[in-house]
């Protein structure tokens, strides 16, 4: 037999730091099982990474083609990971009344907020090994520090995941998918990530150059195509893009 009260229910919430990490882990597998967002996140880069590198399309100056084009691949990568992908499916999320039911639950917005960012983190991650393991195929030697490339991509996600969650947050679901990926081509073709900034005419090549993407791949170009130590110009154009992103984000995000 058993005592009285042993079966007794203990209603309330689980610890934070373990709803946040379900629901990250939540937020990834449905990331994964996307093959819309697959085919974003990964096919796309990987197949532009191998394409351009075997093939000369464009001019990437001196040197193997897969040095210049491997730094902007990866900043694309963030870019689809944090910027396009996350603002499309939060957008829907939001339309479809998921973001409101969240918001009730135990789980805090801003521990919601928290997952996704981990669930975006974790997708970069895996894109960048990818990524990574066919650059070395194609013969990609990577120079620099190690270290700042890391920040450079942490500002990177940061500035796009800002920008992606003010879109998602203030337009209709429809109208996010549009810009979002509307956004995504205009920036693969002049954000310095296939065809270089040099490209295009001097005064065009400073507004170009304040785009995140640009900052993003330029930055990564220098450490790891030329053994550069910190970008600082491009890291603080990151930073600033982080700053404007995330807080727009935080006082207009619209959870319904």
């Amino acid at each position: 037999m058993t005592t009285a009260g042993t079966y007794t229910p203990e209603p309330g919430a689980a610890p934070l730091p373990r709803m946040i990490a379900a629901q990250a882990a939540l937020e990834t597998r449905m990331l994964l099982r996307n093959g819309e967002q697959l085919l974003l996140t990964v096919v796309i880069p990987a197949l532009l990474l191998v394409l351009f590198s075997s093939v000369d399309i464009v001019d990437t100056g001196a040197g193997a083609a897969v040095d210049f084009l491997a730094p902007g691949i990866l900043a694309l990568a963030v870019m689809s990971t944090a910027f396009t992908g996350q603002a499309i499916a939060t957008g829907f999320e939001r339309r479809y009344g998921v973001l409101k039911r969240l918001a009730s639950s135990p789980l805090p917005r801003w521990g919601l907020m928290t997952a996704k960012t981990l669930s975006v983190l974790v997708t970069e991650v895996l894109q960048i090994l990818l990524l990574t393991a066919i650059a070395f195929a194609l013969g990609w030697s990577p120079k620099g520090s190690p270290a700042a490339v890391v920040l450079l991509l942490l500002l990177g996600t940061a500035a796009f995941s800002g920008l992606g969650l003010l879109m998602a947050g203030t337009l209709k679901a429809e109208a996010t998918l549009a810009a979002a990926n509307l956004v995504f081509l205009l920036l693969l073709v002049g954000g310095g990530v296939i065809v270089p900034l040099e490209k295009f005419p001097p005064a065009v090549q400073d507004v170009l150059g304040l785009l995140p993407v640009s900052a993003l791949s330029g930055g990564l170009r220098d450490v790891l195509q030329h053994g550069a130590g910190l970008p600082w110009g491009d890291l603080g154009v990151l930073a600033g893009w982080a700053l404007l992103g995330l807080g727009l984000a935080g006082a207009f995000f619209r959870w319904e």
